[in-house]
């Protein structure tokens, strides 16, 4: 019997949040290796188990997995909740990838200038109400389904939930015009192994902070 995915990543969202994310979802247990100093990266690099001299790295089912939509696609099939046919892997590759952009535009908000915080946050809340969760909206109204894509729990649904979470804290009122995203981050929350991850005491990761910042510069040197 396989043992656990083992994830090697600093102890922090990051781009393995959404790995988390999407194994916890498929009820994988999962074991953490923490990337806590540079001699931790470099050790990895010279053992040769990162292809590309980076993280995310999973090891999973005998293989070492790097590059993060590489794991998640691997994941997401495994465990069925990539679509049933080509159409609908298309619909929630092009669904996931404007996800994706959403995410990559508030990760720099962590690391701002303080001079520049503030114009940066109406930018993203502004691309946020007017490009990203109108798309979205409409999705789920076109069909009028409870998922996104089959109406059937796939990878994008968790990936949609995560990035909604992350739109409440930076302002919960971004979501109130939004009632079937609304809808639909309580229906995801509910299920069993979602609900699980979102209990206190679980691997899912806080909001990072200047120290956690301050870390990962050391170790990955940005």
């Amino acid at each position: 019997m396989a043992g656990k995915p083992v994830l090697h990543y600093f102890n922090g969202r990051g781009r393995m949040e959404c790995i988390r994310w999407l194994l916890a979802a498929a009820g994988v247990e999962f074991e953490e290796k923490f990337i806590g100093c540079p001699e931790d990266l470099e050790k990895l690099i010279k053992d040769g188990r990162l292809m590309f001299q980076q993280v995310p790295m999973v090891e999973i089912d005998g293989m070492t997995l790097v590059q993060t939509r590489s794991i998640l696609n691997y994941i997401a099939t495994k465990y069925n909740l990539y679509g049933k046919d080509a159409k609908e892997r298309a619909l929630i590759d092009m669904y996931t990838e404007g996800i994706f952009d959403l995410t990559e535009m508030m990760l720099p908000l962590v690391i701002c200038p303080p001079d520049q915080r503030e114009a940066k946050i109406l930018l993203v809340k502004d691309k946020i109400k007017n490009r990203y969760l109108p798309a979205y909206e409409k999705v789920l109204k076109s069909h009028g389904q409870d998922y996104l894509v089959g109406n059937k729990l796939t990878r994008v649904d968790i990936h949609l939930l995560e990035v909604l979470l992350y739109v409440e804290e930076l302002d919960s009122s971004l979501l109130a015009p939004f009632p079937l995203l609304k809808a639909l981050k309580n229906r995801i929350s509910s299920l069993p192994n979602v609900k699980k991850f979102l209990q206190p005491g679980s691997q899912r990761k806080p909001p990072i902070n200047a120290k956690q910042i301050e870390e990962a510069r050391k170790i990955f040197k940005f």
